[in-house]
């Protein structure tokens, strides 16, 4: 099992347009493709500003089939030109998942 952690640095003042653009417009095309994320949230300590998702798959191969078809659908690549007045930054992680994980 494999854990795909988003991080999205948003411009000062306008996660919640962004949430807002992307609850519209983005989950429902993003669950399509991916399946249900692990979850959604935003900072309140540290680096604030920013919207972190994290998605599961049960290994590289699956993730890259997933993100082949989430690419391949043509909501999503009309949706992604909106979301970049928003993003400042952008980082991914793999996380692999311990033998002795509750997520494994």
């Amino acid at each position: 099992m494999i854990l795909e952690e988003r991080t999205y640095t948003i411009r000062t003042g306008l996660v919640a347009e962004y949430l807002a653009l992307y609850e519209r417009e983005g989950y429902d095309v993003h669950r399509k493709a991916l399946g249900d994320p692990v979850g959604w949230f935003t900072t309140e300590t540290g680096t604030l500003n920013q919207v972190v998702h994290m998605w599961r798959y049960a290994s590289h191969a699956e993730r890259e089939v997933k993100r082949a078809a989430l690419y391949a659908d043509p909501n999503w690549l009309a949706f992604i030109p909106k979301t970049r007045p928003y993003i400042e930054r952008m980082e991914n992680r793999i996380l692999l998942a311990t033998s002795f994980s509750p997520m494994r």
